[in-house]
């Protein structure tokens, strides 16, 4: 028997308000997504990409269908049970890097440990391990409100790394930088996906963001509109990779 994928949304629908206010988000939604692959999520504004990336996140639930991790059914799970997955098995990156400005890098990182009783020295060393990872290993002890925007995604990207997450969401992670900084982020996540194999969903608008993944998803109205593998070669001879 093959294994199953590691995540599988089986005729998901998220409905919101009811009678003539009700709102599809999403409309019967099907797909899979296994270990290792680096997914984007395209679509316009009300397409439904937030609201999947937000029950794969387990901070929403359908209202019908159901959503698979690893093969178990954790669609009617309580929420701690939901609490300790989403603390084990994800991590996240936003636009808004979500960081405490006046701590340092490493303070900012080891916080993920500290919330799991992990001991000083073990969050320390790990945590130094983390931001030297991400090319930040002589920007310890500097204040995050310090650091570019850039530095700050790489802060924000190594406390992610640091839980050893099986998933990393990322919802729109270059939407705050410039082109050379966004480019510098792309190139740690795709390394995060193919030397260590963290599985990278991602919601993007930006198209030169997008082509780092090797599947590309496109949602409207609440629906899978497309599914398809990206061929770096076709990019590249299109002129797409600067």
């Amino acid at each position: 028997m093959a294994a199953a994928p590691l995540i599988e949304f089986r005729n998901v629908s998220r409905i919101y308000g009811a009678g003539e206010a009700e709102i599809a988000a999403l409309n019967g939604v099907n797909f899979a997504i296994e270990a290792g692959e680096f997914v984007s999520i395209m679509g316009p504004s009300g397409s439904g990409k937030s609201t999947a990336m937000n029950i794969l996140g387990w901070l929403d639930r359908p209202t019908h269908g159901q959503f698979f991790f690893q093969g178990v059914d954790t669609t009617e799970l309580s929420n701690p049970k939901l609490t300790l997955l989403r603390r084990h098995l994800l991590a996240f990156v936003f636009q808004r890097y979500n960081l405490l400005p006046r701590s340092s890098a490493i303070e900012n990182v080891e916080l993920p440990l500290l919330y799991r009783g992990i001991n000083r020295t073990e969050r320390r060393e790990r945590a130094e391990n983390a931001l030297s990872q991400v090319g930040l290993g002589d920007r310890l002890h500097q204040r995050t409100q310090e650091l570019s925007g850039g530095q700050q995604q790489r802060v924000a990207i190594a406390r992610a790394l640091i839980t050893e997450p099986a998933v990393l969401l990322a919802d729109e992670p270059t939407g705050n930088l410039d082109t050379r900084s966004s480019n510098d982020i792309m190139e740690l996540v795709t390394s995060l996906n193919e030397d260590i194999g963290i599985t990278v969903v991602m919601v993007t608008h930006d198209e030169n963001v997008a082509r780092y993944a090797g599947r590309r998803m496109q949602f409207l109205d609440g629906r899978v509109d497309g599914d398809n593998a990206i061929n770096a070669d076709e990019w590249q001879e299109n002129d797409h990779v600067s």
